[in-house]
């Protein structure tokens, strides 16, 4: 039996296209948390101008004014469905990538266990050519003992 080949380039290869995987999962995940922040903002910023809305309206409004709120609000949802869009995409990408990081790890526990089973049955064998080695080296002993001039 031969040497067993060694997986070490490929054993290498997977190892970086897995941490290459894991390091663009985590850049997507920050980038959604950045998203979400810009989220929250505009939630926060559309709560605080209705609180402002509704302390000024019981003063009362002209009708430029209430336009002009009504305008600026829904200029906030536009930009809160857009915001929602984005998370979504990013949720979709973050899915995608952390099943190529799957894949990834998968492909390298393969590479690792044909590299172990190898290594395994090349250690076998060399246990086995020893053994027969011992055997041979026994009853050649055996033989010169028992039987010194033949």
């Amino acid at each position: 039996m031969n040497r067993p080949r060694d997986l070490g380039v490929l054993l290498d290869m997977a190892e970086r296209q897995r941490d290459d995987a894991a390091r663009a999962l985590a850049r997507m995940r920050q980038e959604r948390r950045a998203a979400q922040g810009q989220m929250d903002q505009l939630h926060a910023y559309t709560r605080d101008a209705e609180q402002r809305w509704q302390q000024r309206a019981t003063v009362g409004v002209s009708p430029t004014l209430l336009a002009t709120h009504r305008q600026f609000m829904l200029k906030l949802e536009e930009a809160i469905a857009f915001q929602s869009n984005v998370l979504q995409q990013l949720d979709d990408r973050i899915a995608r990538q952390e099943g190529h990081l799957l894949e990834a790890e998968r492909h390298l526990a393969t590479l690792q266990r044909v590299q172990q089973r190898w290594q395994r049955e090349w250690q076998q064998h060399q246990q086995r050519v020893e053994q027969k080695a011992n055997d041979e080296m026994a009853a050649t002993l055996h033989r010169r003992r028992h039987h010194p001039h033949a």
